[in-house]
């Protein structure tokens, strides 16, 4: 029986899942994912196009003739590379009712470890790329009182940006939420009728910004070690909040190979996994003015 590479199939199953499995699935789904090429396993070109502006016209002679804009490809370095294997023995799935079959292994190592793995990746970098370029997080100590204003400074600035308010999403965690929830200047409407059966108190969205499920406290950090899986740096700060555009944002995933190779004399008759992939998460220069956090810095 042969081997297949199924890296295709299965980066295009997960591209499926990433918007509803992952907590930052918006931003793995940003629309700039369809605006790069790839130019080799580790290297992306992402394009950039700038105009000039308009001038006074005239209506008795032509105007010079020139080229008025400009297209050029900014590469972009992906050094995210990451693999996966593991070995199963085939009295393994058939002593389990084929519990322990790959399909199973698989499925719950993506939801298990690969899925919140990239959650923190992607928080992470986009607060490095942040910093890389000179910004600094608000560090206000968030209350019910000042939550709102916090976040109203930030919505503030990102409107002096010309950032576009419609798609703007407020990343937070539990205890944010949770400040939000009974923030002074939140007001609750309550559906009192006979059919109203629960009270629901949960606030979605603050004007045209979504607020998606609450990101775990541990997933909001602002460094990791990756060195297998993932764990919170001893050093890392506490992301509370984070306002971002999924435009600034983009987050290529390549998958070079991912194969199930059939029982063998090479692996002593165990099936065998194995997946590669490169990957990465990028704020887009051009449009960091486009993401904003809080912070409590480490103690």
């Amino acid at each position: 029986m042969a081997a297949l590479n199924y890296a295709k199939e299965y980066q295009q199953a997960l591209e499926q899942e990433f918007p509803y499995v992952l907590y930052f699935g918006a931003l793995f789904a940003t629309p700039n994912n369809g605006r790069y090429r790839w130019v080799n396993s580790n290297v992306i070109e992402i394009p950039t196009i700038t105009t000039t502006g308009r001038v006074d016209g005239d209506r008795d002679t032509i105007g010079q003739k020139k080229r008025n804009y400009n297209n050029s490809w900014t590469p972009l370095q992906v050094t995210n590379h990451r693999t996966w294997s593991t070995l199963v023995h085939p009295r393994d799935i058939q002593e389990t009712n084929q519990v322990a079959s790959i399909a199973n292994i698989t499925r719950v190592f993506n939801e298990e470890q690969k899925f919140p793995e990239m959650n923190c990746y992607l928080i992470s970098k986009l607060y490095a790329d942040y910093t890389a370029k000179s910004k600094t997080a608000d560090q206000t100590v968030l209350t019910t009182d000042n939550v709102l204003d916090v976040f109203d400074k930030m919505m503030t600035a990102m409107d002096n940006a010309r950032v576009p308010r419609a798609g703007r999403i407020l990343y937070v965690t539990p205890d944010v939420r949770t400040l939000i929830t009974n923030a002074k200047a939140i007001v609750k409407t309550i559906d009192v009728s006979k059919r109203s059966e629960a009270l629901k108190r949960a606030i979605t969205s603050i004007d045209e910004v979504e607020i998606p499920d609450s990101v775990p406290t541990d997933m909001m950090k602002t460094a990791y070690d990756f060195t297998e899986g993932w764990e919170v740096d001893s050093t890392a700060d506490q992301i509370n909040m984070c306002l971002v555009h999924p435009l600034a944002v983009i987050t290529p995933t390549n998958y070079e190979f991912a194969q199930l190779d059939p029982p063998s004399a090479g692996s002593e008759g165990k099936w065998e996994y194995f997946e590669e992939s490169f990957e990465d998460v990028f704020l887009l220069p051009n449009k960091v003015n486009a993401i904003a956090f809080n912070i409590t810095k480490h103690a």
